[in-house]
Order: structure tokens, then C-alpha cells, then sequence
């Protein structure tokens, strides 16, 4: 038996990674715990085993007299007194006990004795079992919980075991399992028995009953591993997604980057015709995903993270993180999103805050803070249009004009007027907005632009402006027409409910005086069948009673009578 106990101890070794010498120590300690259980034991012993051959023996520590009071008395002072919290007494300590670490100082002073049982055999037999197993488990959880630890944020496929109103559990491989907490679940999909799944690991920590898994359905990371799992550009980091907004089982907004040239980051997510991207939305059970292309400029990125809508113009303010965008009115809705969610997603994605306005209201905010003359940057594109008044759009990182060519070219000129452009071509417009672009071919054509440019007057620009507030004016009087036209359809609409409503009034009179006469009718033809049954009534009592003859007809009775005896 002992050298079965040997073998096994090497064995865990090899297999679990077990060091031999940590099992035999635990061993040491199991036997002598059951020896203390045997009838009979000695009050101090030590069991020593063997590490090469399995033998082992009991021994009993024969301590003198004065050594054992003195361990005692330090074992009591070592002792202190607790309070029971639910009744606030004190509880006594228990009978001190001597450590047997304590006493190896001592091992000159103490005697020893073999004690061990004759049937001490079977017990270690049992003994070496239930240790060796109960290694076994702790070593597999360990081994589980270093395997795992590491593997948080990664994306894990499970099947569904049990599902109840406080978690799911779901089973990773052969006894290992893990915890998809209520929380971590999206609310409208269904975890069934035996349904297969995907989620991403969000926590690993360690418990009694060894480690503890935590995976999340709800997590932006899911979105990521699901993308890395389908797209072979991302699993090669040629594709980046540098971020992930998400409204677990609505929708979805990742921005994402190529790393290569000639690689379209959004078309190698969404796939031939559309088949990446639809195999995440069917593991998501259907919610929506807008792929975006990042962009380092601001007003762009915001302008993309909106989509599907449609964006005219982004105007952001660095120091407040705050983008305004500008979008035709008939795109506000689609921009804001159903209870806002759209412009939620994109301001989590961009991390700016974001205003949406529609075009209408826009002019009219711009109206009232019209551009007169040069003023101080402010973060707006410096450009001048031909209407006289100042481009709208924000002006891009280390510039004062946004990222139009034909307005980042007149950072050449001393002119901000967009009209200094109007003799060049396209492909000069071009070189002039290309701040590496040769200097020497930058200088003649500055020359060339400059001597033909003439800065408008304020007579010359008088009709362009006069004809933009016209257009505004007009602008205002349609939309004052709609308004009235607006106003007269809910008018003709009152007056329609109205007329409705008398017709059903009418309606609901004539359906009474229709009843009252019905009521009548069925009055009268009751009464007339009461009559009816009173004369058939009278005619019935005539008939059983006849009523008395008169004297005259008793005369010519008699005298008919008188006339038949003379015959």
C-alpha cells in the first residue's frame, strides 16, 4: 500500500504539476488529524511518512511536566476573549491547546513513542484518497482560474445549462462552467437549455468553490470579438475598430481603421454582399450596426457617426468638446433618432457632445450674429464668400479655415475672400491648399492671383447680400404660408369633427324618436288586443247567462199555449 501511495504521489506530479513533497506534507497531516479520531490516541503525536519508500509511523511526544504547563499557559495568554454579537456577552476561550510547531524547539526534552495502530493501514489507505483527490481539485481549479484569469475581454462560445430569474449559467468545456449574471443579459433575447452562445469574459476572480467566471452578452467587447471572429483583416490587425458604442439588442456604432493601403476598413466589415456583418447582427439576434470610417478630424468623424442621416455642416468647439451640427430639415428626425438614441450613439462613439440643428434654425441663429467685417478667429473657417458673409464650417486642426480646398487655399493670400481664387483653376486651387506643395509654384501663382484680384466694395457685395435676405425673406413668408396652411387644415379639421359630431347627434335623436314611436306602437296594439279580449269576454258570460223576456212576449206565450189545448 505504501508503495501504491509513492507511485500515485509521483504521478500527480507529472500529470497535475503537483509537487510531490507539498502532497506527502498534506498526507502527514490528514493521517495524524485521523489518528486523533481514533479511540485511545495519544494527546500528542506526529505521524512521520517516508517521501521515497511510503512508510510511516505514529509517535507519541511524551512531554514533561513543567514544558507541558508552561506551552499551556502560553497558549492561554495567546487566547483572548470574544463578544457574541447577538447577545453581547462575552464568550470564554476554549481549553488551550499546544501547537505541535511549537514543539520542535523542544525535541531534546521530549520523548517519543510508536503508538502506531495495528489497522492504521486501512485508514491511511482511505486517507491518502480523499487527500490526494481533494489535491487533485484544488490544483484543476487553480490551473482553471490561472487559464482564465488572463483571459478577460476575449470572446468565449458556451452551451446553456440553466437559466432563472437571477443569472444563466453557462458550460465553457467539461467542468468548467460560467455566470451570465441578470445584468450582463440583454432583455429581449431568450437563453433556452442547450442553446449555443457567445460572450465575452468580464470577470475572473477566485471563491471556496474555485474560480469564479463572469461573461457579459451586454458588453461593447462582444461587438469587437464577434467582428474579429468574422473578419479576417481585423484577426490580422490590418483593420482597427478604435471604438464601440452600443444599446444592447437596438443598435449598434463602431468606428474602424485600416492599417494597410488599398484596404476599405468598412467594406472588409460588412463583406461580399453584406455577409460579415450579417453573421454578427443574426449572433446579436438582429441589432442594428452602422460601421463608420474614423476619421482624426472632429467634424468629420462626428458627420460620419450620425449616419444614415445626411450632415451639410459640423461646427466644433475644441475647448468645450462640443460639435453643432447642421443637417436639411428633412434629415433631423433620421440624425436625432428614435427617443435620441442615433445622436446618443454617436456622442458616446466620438466622445464630443453633439447639438443637431436643422437648416431653417440654423439660418436663423446665423442671421442674428451675422459676420460684419474681420473679426477675432473663434474657431470658424475664416473664409469670406461671395454672398459677403462668413463660411460656416470649423476650421480644422493648426488652421483657420476648414478642409475645403478652395478655402484652405487663401492661407496664401492676405485676403480672406474666396473671390481672390476665381481666375485659378483646379489643379492650382489644389497645389495652394497642399502645404508641402513647392514653394517657387506657390509663389508665381499667389503673384498671378494677387494682380488680377480687386477686394470688393461694399456697393459690389450690397446686391449679393440683398439678394441672400431677399431669399431669407422668402424663405420666412413660405415658411409663414405653411404655417397658415397648417393652420387652416386644423381648422377645416375642427369644423370637420364638428360637422361629425352634429351628424352623430343627429343621428343618435333620430334613433330615440324612432323608439319613443316604436314604444307607442307597441302601446297602442296592446291596448287594442286588451279591448279585443274584454268584448270576447262579455260575448262568453252573454251566452251562459240570457237575460229575462219581457211581459209581452210572456202574453203571447200563454196565448199560443191556450190556442194549442183548444185544438
Amino acid at each position: 500500500m505504501t508503495q501504491e501511495i509513492v507511485d500515485a504521489v509521483r504521478v500527480l506530479e507529472q500529470e497535475k504539476g503537483i509537487a510531490a513533497d507539498t502532497l506527502m506534507d498534506a498526507l502527514e497531516d490528514a493521517l495524524l488529524s485521523a489518528y486523533r479520531k481514533s479511540p485511545g490516541s495519544a494527546k500528542y503525536a506526529r505521524v512521520d511518512l517516508d517521501h521515497e519508500t511510503g512508510d510511516f509511523r505514529v509517535f507519541e511526544l511524551i512531554l514533561p511536566a513543567e514544558l507541558e504547563e508552561k506551552l499551556l499557559e502560553e497558549a492561554a495568554a495567546e487566547q483572548e476573549r470574544t463578544i457574541n454579537p447577538e447577545t453581547g456577552e462575552y464568550n470564554e476561550p476554549e481549553e488551550p491547546e499546544i501547537d505541535p510547531e511549537v514543539l520542535e524547539p523542544y525535541e531534546s526534552q521530549i520523548e517519543t513513542r510508536d503508538v502506531t495502530p495495528d489497522d492504521f493501514g486501512r485508514i491511511a489507505a482511505q486517507t491518502a484518497k480523499q487527500v490526494i483527490y481533494q489535491r487533485i481539485r484544488e490544483a484543476e481549479r487553480q490551473m482553471m482560474f490561472e487559464e482564465y484569469r488572463d483571459r478577460v475581454g476575449e470572446l468565449i462560445t458556451g452551451l446553456i445549462q440553466q437559466s432563472d430569474k437571477r443569472y444563466t449559467l453557462v458550460q465553457l468545456r467539461e467542468r468548467v462552467e460560467a455566470l451570465l449574471p441578470k445584468s450582463e443579459q440583454v432583455y429581449s433575447e431568450r437563453y433556452d437549455h442547450g442553446m449555443r452562445v457567445k460572450a465575452v469574459i468580464t470577470d475572473v476572480s477566485e471563491s471556496t468553490k474555485g474560480p469564479s467566471i463572469v461573461v457579459s452578452r451586454r458588453s461593447p467587447e462582444l461587438i469587437k470579438g464577434l467582428f474579429e471572429l468574422e473578419v479576417p483583416e481585423i484577426a490580422d490587425k490590418l483593420v482597427e475598430i478604435v471604438g464601440v458604442a452600443r444599446e444592447p439588442g437596438y443598435r449598434s456604432k463602431i468606428a474602424v481603421v485600416s492599417h494597410a493601403d488599398g484596404v476599405d476598413p468598412v467594406g472588409a466589415c460588412v463583406g461580399p454582399r453584406g455577409s460579415r456583418v450579417r453573421m454578427v447582427v443574426s449572433e446579436l439576434r438582429g441589432e442594428k450596426i452602422d460601421i463608420i470610417p474614423y476619421n482624426e478630424e472632429p467634424a468629420r468623424f462626428v458627420a460620419k457617426a450620425l449616419s444614415p442621416a445626411r450632415v451639410r455642416e459640423v461646427l466644433v468647439d475644441d475647448e468645450e468638446m462640443q460639435a453643432t451640427v447642421v443637417v436639411p430639415d428633412d434629415q433631423l428626425s433620421l440624425a436625432i433618432g428614435r427617443d435620441g438614441q442615433n445622436a446618443r450613439l454617436a456622442a458616446r462613439l466620438t466622445g464630443w457632445r453633439v447639438d443637431i440643428k436643422s437648416e431653417s434654425e440654423f439660418a436663423r441663429e446665423e442671421s442674428e450674429h451675422e459676420y460684419e467685417g474681420e473679426e477675432e478667429f473663434d474657431g470658424r473657417c475664416m473664409a469670406i464668400l461671395s454672398s459677403g458673409r462668413r463660411c460656416p464650417n470649423a476650421s480644422i486642426g493648426g488652421s483657420t479655415y476648414c478642409g475645403l480646398p478652395q478655402h484652405q487655399a487663401l492661407s496664401r493670400f492676405t485676403t480672406n475672400h474666396v473671390q481672390v481664387l476665381a481666375t485659378l483653376s483646379d489643379e492650382d486651387i489644389v497645389l495652394l491648399a497642399d502645404p508641402d506643395s513647392d514653394e517657387s509654384a506657390v509663389e508665381a501663382i499667389v503673384t498671378a492671383a494677387d494682380a488680377d484680384f480687386v477686394e470688393p466694395t461694399d456697393e459690389e457685395v450690397a446686391p449679393e447680400v440683398a439678394a441672400v435676405e431677399e431669399a431669407e425673406v422668402e424663405a420666412e413668408a413660405d415658411e409663414a404660408l405653411v404655417e397658415e396652411a397648417e393652420a387652416d387644415l386644423e381648422a377645416d379639421d375642427e369644423a370637420a369633427d364638428e360637422i361629425v359630431a352634429e351628424e352623430e347627434a343627429g343621428e343618435e335623436l333620430a334613433a330615440a324618436e324612432e323608439a319613443e314611436a316604436e314604444a307607442e306602437l307597441e302601446q297602442a296594439e296592446a291596448a287594442e288586443i286588451e279591448t279585443e279580449a274584454a268584448e270576447v269576454e262579455a260575448e262568453e258570460e252573454a251566452e251562459a247567462d240570457p237575460e229575462p223576456t219581457s211581459e209581452a212576449e210572456e202574453a203571447d206565450e200563454e196565448a199560443e199555449a191556450a190556442e194549442g189545448e183548444a185544438e
